[in-house]
């Protein structure tokens, strides 16, 4: 295992580089303290969102018009994110990033991707040509612009303060070979001496599986992780906006939630499943396999030392690590009274979701009732609902949305939890529509009604975090 850090920076944080260079990159740091560590960039805020589609409410950005055949909306949106991408470069200028340098890094980059596209735009008006064999590819084309252009302007910006940064550009701009991510890595790395230099790195990579097509919008933390396990780094740190609580702050108050000093990788996937990623579920996996544990810090609490994520910790005492929870749930409840005795009813079922690419998030079942919970979000779900009718005809089946509130910790195997958290939820006069735990205990998750989501979480964070001695482990 090396002596250094690889350290990934979102882009909200991105947008806000003359913070994150005071607070993380140099601060009160000369010399050999700079080195032997990597930072690995996400785009810009709101650059991804320009280039492919908005994460939240799906609006088309230039891959979505492109990919729906509206050739004058995306040529348009090209316009609008080469100019985005413009500003942010003469915001960073005080920083002293040579804006021309940046800018003309921008147009070759824009002016390539437009004539691309055109290209591909031609060749479809062939009948022989169809889109699903160039889409994936575009898609990832777009995706890579975003990290190349603020990793760029980063090592100018560092390099122009004194620091020996380099550019680590995976994102494989005009390269004619492709191979996959971890020898794309350490092709680019092999010759970098981390203790003399600061490689700045694209938080897209190139790579003959396709990143993008494999892990979507997390792709900037795969990279992240590949690059901690590819170069054995000591550690991985990952500089969010936000210190990892035991509830959100903005729900619960500020002065009422606590940072988890300390955790495992068992509960960052309890998060993950509750969209309250610490880190992408495959990028722990990996870093959990070849025990290299986690940071996740506030990028702008520098004097704090932020959340440790290692393999086999378990709380000295039984506590609450967060409440957490999600509200596009929806259950899918299957009654069939011939369902009792029946071999393979849930197999089936299951058949149906993995068909249409759902997975489910928590599920209850007893004699002749099975019920999974389900996001909302999962785009083919009203068809599978369809084609769960036509295999089970003798089935009623009901969709409700709900929402999921869980209660999660590494040590919480002591009598009396779910009684308490029962107890305050009923006190709150709050329904439990349902409940799931497994024999586990780190878990327990109650699926109750949409309308009562925050004073759920309230409720049950004053019971069982705010009375209940949570010490940092």
């Amino acid at each position: 295992m090396g002596n250094h850090t690889v350290e990934k920076i979102g882009g909200t944080s991105m947008s806000r580089f003359g913070e994150i260079i005071e607070n993380i990159i140099i601060g009160r740091r000369k010399g050999a303290e700079l080195y032997n560590r990597i930072f690995v960039v996400s785009a810009y805020g709101g650059i991804t969102n320009m280039l492919l589609e908005n994460k939240k409410t799906a609006e088309p950005g230039i891959y979505g018009s492109f990919a729906a055949g509206d050739n004058r909306a995306w040529q348009e949106k090209l316009e609008k994110t080469r100019q985005e991408m413009l500003k942010i470069n003469h915001g960073f200028e005080s920083l002293g990033l040579d804006v021309k340098c940046a800018d003309d890094f921008v147009n070759e980059r824009m002016n390539g991707i437009n004539s691309c596209l055109l290209h591909l735009m031609k060749l479809g008006s062939f009948g022989h040509f169809h889109s699903e064999a160039y889409l994936p590819a575009t898609r990832e084309l777009l995706s890579s612009v975003g990290e190349a252009h603020s990793a760029f302007n980063s090592a100018l910006i560092l390099q122009k303060m004194g620091v020996n940064a380099v550019f680590v550009d995976l994102s494989g701009w005009r390269d004619r070979e492709t191979s996959t991510m971890e020898e794309t890595i350490l092709s680019h790395m092999k010759d970098l001496d981390f203790g003399t230099c600061m490689p700045i790195v694209t938080g897209y990579a190139k790579c003959a599986e396709g990143v993008m097509a494999k892990f979507d919008r997390g792709y900037s933390e795969i990279t992240f992780s590949k690059m901690a396990v590819v170069t054995g780094a000591r550690e991985g740190i990952i500089h969010k906006e936000f210190h990892l609580c035991t509830g959100d702050p903005k729900l619960i108050g500020t002065d009422k939630v606590r940072t988890i000093g300390h955790t495992s990788f068992d509960i960052a996937d309890q998060l993950a499943d509750m969209a309250m990623e610490a880190i992408h579920p495959q990028a722990a996996k990996e870093m959990a396999l070849h025990n290299t544990p986690i940071r996740v810090d506030n990028a702008f609490d520098p004097g704090h030392a932020g959340t440790l994520i290692s393999n086999n910790y378990v709380s000295p005492t039984p506590r609450v690590d967060m409440i957490c929870g999600r509200q596009d749930v929806v259950g899918v409840e299957i009654f069939d009274s011939e369902m009792v005795g029946t071999s393979g009813y849930d197999y089936r079922v299951l058949r149906a979701f993995a068909a249409h690419k759902i997975s489910y998030i928590a599920k209850n079942t007893n004699a002749n009732t099975i019920t999974h919970y389900v996001s909302e979000r999962s785009k083919e779900l009203e068809q599978c609902i369809k084609e769960l009718q036509q295999e089970f005809p003798s089935a009623v089946i009901n969709c409700r949305k709900v929402a999921i509130i869980g209660v999660i910790g590494s040590n919480m195997k002591l009598p009396g939890f779910l009684s308490r958290a029962a107890g305050s939820l009923a006190a709150a006069g709050i329904n439990i529509l349902a409940l799931d735990q497994c024999m586990r205990q780190v878990n327990m998750q109650f699926i109750i009604e949409r309308k009562d989501f925050v004073q759920a979480q309230i409720a049950l964070h004053h019971e069982l975090v705010e009375k209940e001695p949570c010490t940092a482990g």
